[in-house]
């Protein structure tokens, strides 16, 4: 188990596997490259092999997301993957399996994005347990808010896991306050309010949020939802702490497999390098 200090503010970086992740990109002069894969999409082994693939060409951080048959927060490439790993039998369980074969083969700090009822449903001692157990990062919660979130937060202290909480164009300085103060290893901004999917342009709000989260006393930012070319990476890499990439990626896993996926992450990750001012 990780020993992990008490949080205030995300800012801590003992024992977190994402900051450290994060400030081993900083270091080099860079933003670092998040890519989300939906766990068992093709299939199981198909999912740990993609991000096996992520990491070695140039991702930092690897989400994998647990498909759910609710999914109110992904657009429709999403949805369609996570109904298709479903439709093929994908458990929950199943999730560590794809972690453990992602973190026994790679160095990426991997975490599972996943909408709180599955956690609820398993037992969130249990299921921090088994991801901590597999070599997991810790928990995004894109439906769960620091104020609800009491036994998550002992949970993810007494197993060493990074507790990653949503701000949005929305919030109010009171609500960005207390996400920053409740995240551990990165704050995730949300570039627009909408669900996921490859855009034309990324959202300019994106920069007001980021702003507002280093103000509030975060250390590491990152900007998902919208984000599917090297140029969107190069713009969000300029003034946050790690950009994040989803629905380019499943298309790439859709369409072209396993080598696909390689392909564009080695080209989003051209993109990460800050240029001078």
């Amino acid at each position: 188990m990780n020993h992990v200090e008490p949080n205030a503010g995300g800012n801590l970086a003992a024992g977190s596997k994402s900051a450290a992740a994060i400030d081993r990109a900083k270091a080099q002069g860079r933003a670092a490259l998040i890519g989300y894969l939906p766990a068992g999409y093709p299939t199981v082994e198909d999912s740990i092999a993609a991000g096996i693939a992520l990491a070695e060409n140039g991702a930092d951080l690897i989400e994998i997301g647990i498909p759910y048959s609710d999914p109110v927060m992904d657009g429709h490439v999403i949805q369609a993957a996570t109904t298709e790993a479903l439709a093929k039998g994908f458990h929950v369980k199943q999730v560590f399996d794809v972690v453990r074969g992602i973190t026994s083969k790679t160095d990426a700090a991997v975490l599972v994005m996943t909408y709180w009822n599955p956690v609820v449903r398993m037992g969130v001692d249990e299921f921090s347990r088994q991801l901590a157990d597999a070599g997991g990062a810790g928990l995004i919660t894109p439906d769960l808010i620091p104020d609800e979130a009491s036994e998550w937060m002992a949970a993810s202290d007494k197993y060493g896991l990074d507790r990653v909480f949503l701000v949005a164009p929305s919030s109010s300085p009171e609500r960005m306050k207390r996400t920053v103060e409740a995240s551990r290893g990165f704050v995730y901004a949300v570039s627009i309010m909408g669900v996921t999917g490859a855009r034309a342009s990324v959202s300019t709000a994106a920069r007001d949020v980021v702003a507002a989260a280093h103000a509030a006393g975060a250390d590491r930012v990152c900007v998902g939802l919208g984000v599917s070319n090297a140029d969107q990476v190069r713009e969000i890499a300029a003034y946050a702490d790690g950009v994040i990439v989803g629905t380019a990626l499943v298309v790439a896993i859709r369409d072209g497999g396993v080598d696909a996926v390689a392909s564009l992450t080695k080209d989003l990750s051209t993109g990460l390098t800050r240029e001078e001012a």
